[in-house]
């Protein structure tokens, strides 16, 4: 094994999948297909038309055979996904525009495919939700398989990956990601594209391996065979590092797996500080595949499901027998655990079977979440009658999403009373009353938190949100998204405020956001007094070492000492130092 094979690199991307690799790159080369552009004369066309129905159907049997794999091999919970392919393969915005292309533009059905991908992607260009931003790349997956039946190229060619192999890649499909992670070869995965809501990190996160994604030009850097350490915690990659970086990484490799190993040992041990503050560590979700590793990892319920999923990618909104089905099944698997289901977090042009909606020129702060669901109560209700009845199987908590007044809370809460009365003289088993909480994570709810606090059973912080409003910073933005800081001292005085109104109405407070889930901010939240954070499973461990081998004593001495500095920049370097004497060795 020659390190120094070619010069060292070092490569930034998104931390997509916590954890530490070391292995030898295994370029995967799934680069879209170059795309003939054709005219077609008048007699071509009706063949043209024809070619295309032969490359969907073709299409269609190549996803059936691969999810029934799948479902097989890693249960019919991964496999949701290609159905979700399937569907978009007979979507009339999709099939009825190629053909109209091909007949009134007289263009070849590959063009034409490709032209409607285009489009189709456009309209996710509009969408807030980095989740549902990310759906663009299955229209371009979806029109990559369609291009290559066309062509009669092969697709979803097995792979033979070496032991150890950190797979890099331009982008992985679904059917990519859950294929090689079957076999258990893999380290890592490092891809030019995607982020923390791709499917490759979905897929990575359930299997607990790390991950590097939106690494730029990675796959056209990384050679095959290079040596590759990545942090999939930091979304760093050093390519072919000198002996001396090779053996810091295979040391913070060592230290992270010694403190994975004590912690999942200590799994079922409660997240307790030393001198007896005890936070209960759960987990966020976005698909049912997530649980087997969030129960792995010592999770001690949900903090957070995401529902969006099952409006995506279908023609009509999933019926209220679906979406029951779904919330049982969460709620039977985490066996009396705290289920916390968000209610949909959907703007109405993303709703299916919505018609289209006016372009907003700033959705991030337009009609969304509760205002969504209280614009289109018959939606709304679907979803409230759904969750009561699933409410029999578990232990359930309902939040509702972008809660700015007590008008809102007030106006959800009172559907949702009207959906359990008209249930209940209906004869339909309810479980017992459960929790109502809302989500603060808007400057508005954070003042007048105390006043809400009189009317929701709990509040859970979404710091992604409430950061991104309180400095009015877009993430997305390149140019302005190194201003995004949790430590800003207005976060951290709102965290604490909203905190405090919780206490003082006797409700619990937890967090959510990506904030909860980073070590270096435990000890401050241990400090504010939350009593639950939610993150994804790999993030459990580490966050649970550092709660049980510090006392709150000392985190509000740290919490307070920072809170006298005033720059963002102070207080992060403040609390970084003191992280890294104190839990150095952690990894």
């Amino acid at each position: 094994m020659s390190s120094q094979a070619s010069p060292t690199l070092s490569l930034k991307g998104i931390g997509a999948s916590p954890g530490v690799a070391v292995g030898h790159a295994y370029i995967l080369d799934r680069k879209r297909v170059r795309t003939p552009k054709l005219r077609l004369a008048e007699a071509e066309v009706d063949p043209e038309r024809q070619r295309m129905r032969t490359a969907l159907e073709l299409s269609d049997q190549q996803l059936s055979d691969l999810k029934d794999q799948i479902s097989r091999t890693e249960g019919p919970e991964h496999a949701l996904i290609l159905e979700a392919h399937r569907l978009m393969l007979h979507d009339p915005m999709f099939v009825d525009e190629v053909n109209r292309l091909i007949v009134e533009d007289r263009i070849n059905a590959e063009w034409a495919v490709r032209r409607v991908a285009r489009k189709l992607k456009h309209l996710f260009d509009n969408i807030p939700d980095e989740y549902f931003r990310e759906r663009r790349s299955d229209v371009e997956y979806v029109a990559d398989r369609v291009v290559r039946n066309l062509l009669g190229q092969v697709v979803d060619e097995e792979v033979s990956l070496p032991d150890h192999a950190v797979v890099v890649a331009h982008d992985l499909s679904p059917a990519d990601a859950a294929m090689l992670v079957r076999g258990g070869q893999v380290a890592g995965f490092v891809t030019d594209l995607g982020g923390h809501t791709s499917h490759t990190a979905i897929v990575a996160r359930a299997r607990s391996t790390p991950a590097v994604l939106g690494a730029g030009r990675a796959s056209e850097q990384i050679s095959p065979g290079d040596l590759v350490a990545l942090d999939g915690t930091r979304g760093i990659i050093l390519v072919n590092p000198s002996e001396e970086q090779l053996a810091l990484f295979q040391e913070t490799m060592r230290r992270h797996q010694e403190s994975e190993a004590r912690a999942l040992a200590a799994k079922d041990l409660p997240a307790q500080s030393t001198d007896g503050f005890r936070i209960r560590l759960v987990g966020n979700i976005e698909f049912p595949e997530e649980l087997p590793s969030l129960l792995a990892h010592g999770a001690e319920g949900i903090g957070l499901y995401r529902t969006e999923f099952m409006f995506l990618d279908r023609k009509t909104p999933p019926s209220e027998e679906e979406q029951y089905r779904a919330y049982r099944q969460v709620l039977e698997a985490m066996d009396g655990r705290p289920v916390t289901i968000r209610t949909l977090d959907l703007g109405g042009d993303k709703v299916p079977g919505k018609g289209r909606h006016e372009k907003e020129p700033n959705p991030a702060m337009g009609l969304r979440a509760i205002r969504y669901c209280l614009s289109d109560r018959a939606l709304f209700r679907v979803q409230l009658r759904a969750l009561l009845r699933a409410s029999v199987h578990g232990h359930l908590r309902v939040m509702f999403p972008l809660i700015c007044g007590m008008s809102e809370l007030r106006e959800a809460r009172s559907e949702l009373e009207a959906c359990r009365t008209e249930l209940g003289r209906a004869g339909v088993p309810l479980g017992k009353r459960f929790q109502v909480g809302i989500m603060v994570e808007t400057p508005s709810a954070a003042l007048i938190a105390d006043r809400l606090a009189q009317e929701a059973d709990f509040f859970s912080i979404g710091t992604n949100d409430l950061i991104q409003y309180s400095l009015a910073i877009d993430r997305q933005n390149r140019e302005v998204a190194y201003l995004y800081k949790p430590l800003h001292l207005s976060v951290l005085r709102s965290l604490r405020s909203i905190v405090t109104a919780a206490k003082d109405a006797g409700i619990p407070v937890s967090m959510c956001g990506e904030m909860a889930g980073d070590p270096i901010y435990a000890l401050v939240l241990l400090a504010l007094g939350f009593d639950e954070l939610s993150m994804t499973a790999g993030q459990i461990p580490t966050v649970k070492n550092v709660l049980r081998q510090a006392s709150r004593e000392e985190a509000t001495r740290l919490l307070a000492t920072a809170m006298e500095l005033t720059t963002a920049e102070e207080i992060e370097r403040y609390v970084r130092t003191e992280m890294d004497k104190r839990f150095s060795s952690e990894g």
